[in-house]
């Protein structure tokens, strides 16, 4: 277990939580190279070549992970050019990256290009025109799937499904067809796979086949019309336990999947799972400030807010927050867990039963995915230190920004 209690403290790996607190500071993101390395294989041993995997960056931007999923092979789902920039950095080959979002600069259609990326998930007509611009400006063609919206309902917070009408992605599969017939028409595209990705944060697999099923369709009636599509990329979006909820099971998911698309020969599949591989490999240490009654609840107080981790005021999430020590002279009591920020809306946890002190470090669970990325500098905060754990080793992979890196390239009027 790469997060366990041993001796009534909390490890990562061989690590104490709590002396990796002492030790640099909260708040604290520690990772465990361990499990980001053991939830990766959880894919890969069940996605034979030449399917591929290509992990989702926005999930976790770091270079120390980047490098770790590289070394494993791994390929790169970016939505900026910021992170092809730190997937090349970090060791990451071009040639395996697919780039996804939906308001894609020319600038960074040039600069994708010019590294020789693997494939543009294209997520609109109008971006596709651009894309055909920017390619003939370059004199080469540029690789494409369209990003097809299959309207399926992924069960999942509001924020996160993005394959329904309703949602800014993709395009709307009553135009999909006609969308591929104009990609094949342009001079300077070249069409080679079709894409879905229908929301994140699923435990339910039923509907990422549902959406098979449906892309599965469309690549067969486009195929009938001579263009050839080579892959088939279902998107991200697998979720992991927050609660006591029921994991996916991988191996099940991803064969039943494999089955499906075996009635379209010489298919190329591809995935983009982010959170489920790093989500549970991330905690975030914070330090127990005070203790705060209150005349209808009790606070405890602490030094991570919702600019370290936004996820709980963002989307309601729930995280486990845990004592990195089991022997506390503390009782169990009834707490909101909240930050320092202000906002009423700064707030790690509520309602929960934790016994800690003044001075106590507690670790947020599961806060490998969507933690640091969404970041910020909200009431003037420097940002938080990143540590990955390897074994009985602890690796500075971020350092803490400084208060003088808040003001880094401001200026003062003459």
């Amino acid at each position: 277990m790469s997060f366990h209690y041993e001796q009534q403290q909390l490890r990562a790996e061989s690590v104490v939580l709590g002396e990796l607190a002492q030790r640099f500071g909260t708040p604290l993101y520690v990772y465990s190279k361990a499990l980001i390395e053991a939830n990766w294989r959880a894919f890969s041993e069940h996605w034979p070549s030449p399917h591929q995997l290509c992990y989702a960056v926005k999930a976790n931007s770091n270079l120390a992970v980047l490098n770790v999923l590289a070394k494993l092979g791994a390929g790169f789902d970016i939505v900026s050019v910021g992170e092809l920039e730190r997937v090349i950095k970090a060791g990451g080959e071009a040639k395996k990256v697919v780039f996804s979002g939906v308001a894609k600069s020319a600038a960074e259609m040039a600069t994708a290009l010019n590294y020789g990326i693997g494939c543009f998930n294209v997520e609109s007509v109008a971006e596709l025109h651009r894309l055909n611009e920017v390619a003939g400006e370059h004199g080469v063609q540029a690789p494409v799937s369209l990003r097809v919206n299959p309207n399926v309902d992924a069960q999942t917070h509001p924020y996160i499904a993005t394959g329904l009408r309703a949602n800014k992605f993709g395009i709307a599969m009553e135009q999909a067809a006609d969308a591929f017939r104009e990609a094949a028409s342009l001079p300077n595209i070249n069409v080679i796979g079709a894409d879905c990705h229908i929301g994140s944060q699923l435990l339910n697999t039923a509907p990422f086949l549902d959406a098979a099923d449906i892309m599965l369709n469309l690549i067969m009636e486009l195929r009938s019309e001579g263009i050839e599509i080579s892959h088939l990329d279902m998107g991200g979006g697998v979720g992991i336990a927050y609660q006591q909820e029921q994991s996916p099971d991988i191996g099940a998911y991803l064969t039943a999947l494999r089955e499906r698309c075996e009635r379209v020969d010489n298919l190329t599949l591809m995935l983009e799972p982010g959170r489920a591989i790093v989500g549970n490999a991330g905690v975030l240490l914070t330090k127990v400030e005070y203790l705060k009654p209150g005349s209808e609840k009790q606070f405890m107080l602490v030094d991570a807010g919702m600019n370290d981790l936004l996820r709980p005021s963002l989307y309601q999430a729930w995280h486990d927050i845990k004592p990195v020590k089991q022997a506390t002279g503390a009782s169990s009591q009834l707490y909101d867990v909240v930050g320092p920020v202000c906002e009423t809306g700064d707030f790690l946890g509520h309602a929960r039963h934790i016994a800690a002190e003044q001075g106590d470090i507690l670790a947020v669970m599961n806060a490998g995915a969507y933690g640091f990325t969404m970041s910020s500098n909200y009431n003037s905060r420097p940002r938080a230190a990143e540590i990955m754990v390897s074994g009985a080793t602890a690796h500075v992979i971020r350092e803490r920004e400084t208060l003088q890196d808040l003001w880094k390239g401001e200026q003062l009027l003459p």
